[in-house]
């Protein structure tokens, strides 16, 4: 997603304690109220507040009490929300969790099944059929697991908590309008607890917006119509800048002497500087070209090493977890025809989770911005780290090591 928040916790994904998923529209939403604010306007007072200002925008009462009529908050949702993730697995441990051979086989099955329907789409959108395949594979595992939840009634909840309610009174306008657009019935909308919906996980803004029809059967259908899940998600993707016969993601191979600093999704280069400095495609020669691509190693310079190119944004936009970004891109490349990664990529001595909360302390306390004390190794961590390491003449690759968490508590 978009740099932002995460909102949803797909069923793939809860399965290994993440919880990434599609944020709403292409522009940031509002950050988010402190994760123990507290809800001070009673939930009956909200509601009719919240009638009056539907109406005003143009939704029937009609629709507003057969969607929400009656309805209560669902204090699950909130805790579901307010819970704080615990994640410290490495990029390799996520990924062959997740990119698995059955989905990518499968993903390989429904590009010759629905051939005719992919070819469409990328002749509309640009977007070729393993990127979407690829989505569709980590978001629902191919409709498996789309949530078993009442999607009205956590956006209910969500609208009305004190943390992101601003953000999800927009989704609840959305999911309406749908139910009046006559695309699913209020009891259809069955999804996760952050309110997505369908097969690649729409919230409701993006289900209203980049919906398509794509079989002309008169509604739009992202749970149960596979074309229509091909279409609306390439046309998603398309809106977030996707550009027409480009590469999105590379697994390349690196030499031991390169100018770390500058492996950071942040810097893009030309093609040709990278292979200037040794880059080396995978089982192929790397073009030397003036394409412009950023070396991307989420585990540092002894892991795994990609290059990123232009259209991987799409994929941070989509969701900002850089680990969840590169995992569905390289499964997207996989199905498209690139090689697998191996497990003996991932041999890198990474720290904890207790660790990484103590890394984030130390570089808080020299003023650098890690965000939350979470244990995770998000953007801002990764940055700092960075930064830090420069300072102490350590490789500049953003990758946190026990060099460095010991030179922070030697010189703190």
């Amino acid at each position: 997603m978009r740099a932002g928040f995460i909102v949803s916790a797909m069923a793939s994904l809860m399965l290994v304690g993440l919880s990434p998923g599609v944020q709403a529209e292409n522009t940031p939403p509002p950050p988010a109220n402190k994760r123990n604010c507290k809800n001070t306007v009673p939930f009956s007072q909200w509601l009719a507040d919240f009638k009056r200002e539907a109406i005003a925008e143009g939704i029937r009462p009609q629709t507003i009490e057969e969607t929400i009529g009656g309805m209560t908050p669902d204090q699950g949702t909130i805790a579901r929300d307010r819970k704080q993730g615990f994640f410290s697995q490495t990029f390799i441990d996520f990924y062959f969790k997740l990119a698995t051979k059955n989905r990518e086989q499968t993903g390989k099955t429904f590009l010759k099944r629905y051939k005719d329907i992919f070819d469409r789409a990328e002749q509309q959108y640009g977007v070729p059929g393993p990127v979407i395949t690829g989505f569709w594979a980590l978001e629902s595992d191919f409709g498996g697991g789309m949530g078993n939840l009442p999607v009205l009634r956590s956006l209910v909840t969500l609208a009305w908590d004190c943390r992101r309610g601003d953000f999800f009174r927009g989704e609840l306008k959305a999911a309406m309008k749908i139910v009046e657009r006559g695309d699913l019935t209020p009891d259809q909308m069955i999804g996760s607890w952050a309110g997505e919906l369908g097969q690649t996980q729409f919230l409701p803004q993006h289900y209203l917006n980049y919906g398509v029809d794509y079989d002309d059967d008169g509604r739009v259908d992202l749970i149960r119509d596979n074309a229509d899940v091909i279409g609306s998600t390439a046309n998603f993707i398309s809106s977030m800048g996707w550009k027409r016969g480009e590469p999105w993601i590379e697994q390349v191979q690196i030499t031991k002497d390169l100018p770390w600093e500058k492996a950071d999704l942040a810097i893009k280069l030309p093609r040709s500087q990278w292979v200037a400095w040794g880059v080396k495609g995978v089982g192929e020669n790397l073009p030397s070209d003036d394409l412009q691509a950023s070396l991307v190693l989420p585990m540092g310079r002894n892991g795994p090493a990609f290059l990123a190119y232009p259209n991987f944004d799409v994929y941070t936009q989509w969701n900002q977890s850089l680990t969840y970004a590169l995992t569905a891109a390289h499964l997207a490349a996989r199905m498209a025809g690139a090689p697998n990664l191996t497990k003996a990529s991932g041999n890198v001595v990474s720290l904890s989770y207790e660790q990484i909360k103590e890394l984030q302390s130390l570089l808080k306390r020299r003023g650098l911005d890690v965000g939350e004390i979470d244990g995770k190794l998000g953007a801002g961590t990764r940055k700092a780290v960075k930064d830090m390491q420069v300072k102490f003449g350590l490789p500049a690759d953003s990758y946190p090591t026990a060099d460095l968490l010991t030179a922070l508590k030697e010189r703190s």
